[in-house]
């Protein structure tokens, strides 16, 4: 019996932890092979490791796409050894400091921006040949639902993922006629090493409950993303 995704080709970023984690493994056990994006080796190697017991085959790829540049890079190798693209799952990101907009440190400010919106324009002009390639590409983008109440604080986190959701809206709408699929993924709290960060005393039986929103009609892809939220708050719940 063939898997939901067999031969498809996925990419990941922010593969190594939280989120990106559980859905590049939710993938490979539905048959995806792996492209897993992140800066941090060590985890890409042990996620490596995981997927090959699910019996599906990964690539890492150490970059910090903070090096715009290199995304385009990895178009190109992606394109030399795959040819096509069929999944992306874009969930690399950060808050940055909580702070008031007036004292937040103008570095911080662009890290946020160029991380959490930058980076997302840099992978669609990099990967959208690739995409259009497919017999059909899903992409998905993660969003917030926080970014709706903006949030006093979170000044940098808001604008940025609202710039991203404009951003997605309206490639959206260029690629209408075209055989891609955009999506925006907005997952409630949940404990990963994200926001441990920025809310280090936060029990985790506060976020046992909680559920997913998401726009679009990949049902597969979200599918995948709405099963790992709930088996996130599930194993969360336990502890």
């Amino acid at each position: 019996m063939s898997k939901i995704f067999q031969n498809k080709i996925a990419l990941v970023t922010g593969a190594s932890r939280g989120l990106g984690r559980a859905v590049a493994k939710n993938l490979a056990k539905n048959g995806a092979e792996l492209i897993l994006v992140s800066r941090t080796i060590s985890a890409l190697e042990s996620l490596d490791d995981e997927i090959k017991k699910l019996e599906s085959n990964s690539t890492i790829v150490p970059l910090d796409l903070e090096d715009n540049d290199s995304i385009d890079l990895l178009g190109g190798e992606i394109h030399k050894k795959w040819g096509k693209l069929d999944i992306l799952v874009s969930c690399a990101g950060i808050v940055g400091d909580i702070t008031p907009i007036s004292h937040l440190d103008p570095k911080i400010w662009n890290k946020v921006i160029n991380l959490n919106l930058n980076v997302n324009y840099r992978i669609i002009r990099s990967f959208e040949p690739l995409l259009k390639i497919s017999e059909g590409a899903d992409v998905v983008f993660v969003s917030d639902l926080k970014n709706k109440k903006l949030d006093p604080y979170w000044g940098a986190y808001n604008i940025s993922k609202l710039g991203l959701e404009a951003l997605i809206k309206t490639w959206e709408k260029e690629i209408n006629l075209t055989n891609i699929k955009a999506h925006i993924f907005n997952p409630q709290d949940m404990n990963t090493h994200l926001r441990s960060s920025f809310m280090p005393g936060e029990i985790n039986k506060n976020l046992k409950k909680y559920g997913c929103f998401f726009s679009g009609h990949a049902w597969r892809i979200l599918l995948t993303l709405t099963y790992v939220c709930h088996m996130i708050a599930r194993e969360y719940a336990m502890h």
